[in-house]
Formats: structure tokens, sequence, C-alpha cells
């Protein structure tokens, strides 16, 4: 039985005290320390900007933190918003995170899909398209060449990464436009969710291309908190899922149905749902038991601002009781 498990940091529900904020970022980076001893695959960091309750809005710079405590596990970005950033800036950060991992640092790279984001950044929203292409050119060249042309000059862009041909990354997305971008790049396609048809259209697209694919998407994306007792873990943690849901909600696209959203906000309905779900650790194992073959768990401890205690509690309980019994 294979299991990847995640672990989850956006940091949403942020504290109006600086001080419990300051232990939250701390815990998070100590429990990706736990998570690189502990059997867990993957710690996956995100990004947000305006968002009302806080979200983690510098992946690279928590990334570079948990890179540094860590020597194992895979860390990833997921998504990293590449049309905020200037473009030789993040050839060269992603560059530094490469080498410092010895390749462990991997993102999604998204463009993102709240206007919001792109004002409060000083980002045109209209040409975000244009843009990413732009941006993935100039980040395969920077890695690759040296010196590289960049609008009209020639350039020099270090350090060189320590992975070859370049730093691993998904483009990601949930539209034709970027599935047809990341396979017209040739680079593998990550979407948030599973989509069955976007998937088989970027696999078309590559055959047609000549380009090789791949698909790497999360099936199963309940969001696991790990506790003795699920119905008084409910009564006291699910105003804080309520929370972090209903701020990402506030960001749904009707267009574009996402499956961490929702319009009913209460703890009954939460409940039914399965978006986020209060497991002991045998009802753990035996939903990762009956998944069968590879499974990826995903613990979201310190979902909408959830006590660092309580935090604790639940990453304690799956390392040693989930994760030490497999």
């Amino acid at each position: 039985m294979a299991v990847s498990a995640v672990l989850r940091i956006n940091l949403s529900g942020a504290a109006s005290d600086p001080v419990v904020e300051a232990d939250r970022l701390q815990a998070a980076i100590e429990m990706a320390a736990l998570a690189d001893v502990g059997g867990f695959s993957v710690v996956n960091v995100e990004e947000h900007h305006d968002a009302e309750i806080g979200w983690l809005s510098s992946p690279l710079l928590m990334a570079g933190l948990i890179v540094s405590r860590t020597q194992r596990v895979t860390v990833r970005a997921n998504a990293l918003l590449g049309t905020l950033y200037d473009p030789i800036r993040l050839a060269e950060e992603i560059a530094i995170l490469d080498l410092a991992s010895r390749g462990r640092f991997v993102f999604v790279l998204g463009q993102g899909y709240r206007p919001s984001e792109y004002h409060a950044l000083d980002r045109e929203w209209a040409t975000r398209g244009q843009d990413s292409d732009f941006l993935i050119e100039t980040l395969l060249a920077a890695w690759r060449t040296q010196p590289m042309q960049y609008r009209g000059r020639e350039i020099y862009v270090s350090p060189r990464p320590y992975t070859q041909p370049h730093p691993p990354f998904f483009c990601g997305g949930m539209s034709r436009p970027a599935a047809r971008r990341a396979a017209r790049f040739g680079l593998p396609f990550m979407p948030p969710q599973p989509m069955p048809e976007l998937e088989a259209f970027y696999l078309e697209e590559c055959a047609r291309l000549g380009t090789q694919g791949r698909v790497e998407v999360h099936r199963d994306l309940s969001l696991l908190f790990i506790d003795p007792d699920p119905d008084r873990a409910w009564e006291e943690l699910g105003p804080y899922f309520m929370r972090e849901l209903a701020q990402y909600s506030a960001w749904a696209n009707p267009d574009v149905p996402r499956h961490h959203q929702s319009d009913q906000l209460s703890l009954a309905t939460l409940r039914e749902q399965g978006i986020y779900s209060i497991l002991t650790p045998d009802e753990c194992l035996g939903r990762i038991k009956a998944a069968g073959g590879d499974y990826q768990p995903i613990l979201h401890p310190l979902a909408g601002g959830i006590p660092v205690a309580r935090a604790w509690d639940c990453m304690t309980l799956f390392t040693e009781q989930v994760l030490g019994r497999i």
C-alpha cells in the first residue's frame, strides 16, 4: 500500500494578534519539519492576495524556510501565481530554491482567477494569457542559456539551477487555453481537481503537437483533520472550517465550479459535503486501505485559524497513529 501524504499550509484565518500569527507561522514550519521525518511525501504551500481573513501571500519565501528545515520531502507551491511576478526575478528565486533543495522544490504555475489580486500587485488582468506565455518562455530561456536575450537586450541570469534542463514544474489551470499552453510548451499539466474532459484534451493536444504529455491530479480532495472524537471536534473546529470555506467560496467564479467551495455554510451541511473530514486514526487508516494503490491524503491542521495546540494534536496523531502504522 503506497501512501503519499500531503501537508497543506495556507495560513488562512490570520490572527489579529501578531504574536499569535508568529506562533502560527513558526508552527507551520515545525510541522513541515515533522512531515519530513514522519513519512509525508509533499508539503504544499499556496498563494493568495487580498484575502479578508488572510492567506499565504509569499509562497517562495515560505518554501525557502521549509526547505531549510527539511531533507527529503517535496516542497510544492500549488499554485504559484506566476503572472504576478517579474519574470527574471522569478527565474532567479526559483533557481535558488532548486539549488538549496537539490531539486525538491516543485511548483504549479497558475495565473489566478481573481482580478483583485492583479490590482493589488499592479498587474494587468486583461493580458494575463499573453503574460503567461511570455513568462514561461522567459523562465525556460533563463534556465537554459547564458547570456540570454530579454526584451531586446542581452542579459545574464544567475544562478544556474540544480535540476536540468530546468527546475521541475507543472502548468495549472481549469480551461482549454491553460491545457493548450501546457501542451505547447511540453510541460506536465496539473488541474486543481479531477477534470477528465480537460485532461483528455491536454493529452490530445500533446499528441497533435508531438510533445510529451503527463497529467497529475489529486483524485480525493477531502481535507483531513485527525481527532479521537470527531463529534466533539466538529463542534469545536467547525467554525474554523466554515470561516475558511466562506472566504474561498466568496472568490467563486460561477463558470468554473471548484471542489473547495460551497454556498451551504452550516455545520450540518459542512459535515455532509465532505470538503472537510474529521476522522479518528482508525477511520483514516480504513479510508487509506479502502482507496487501494497510491493514495494522497491531504492533512490540513491549521485550517481557518485553528489554534496551534489543536493543530499539533492532529499532526501528531496522523504521523504516529496513521503513517506510523502503515
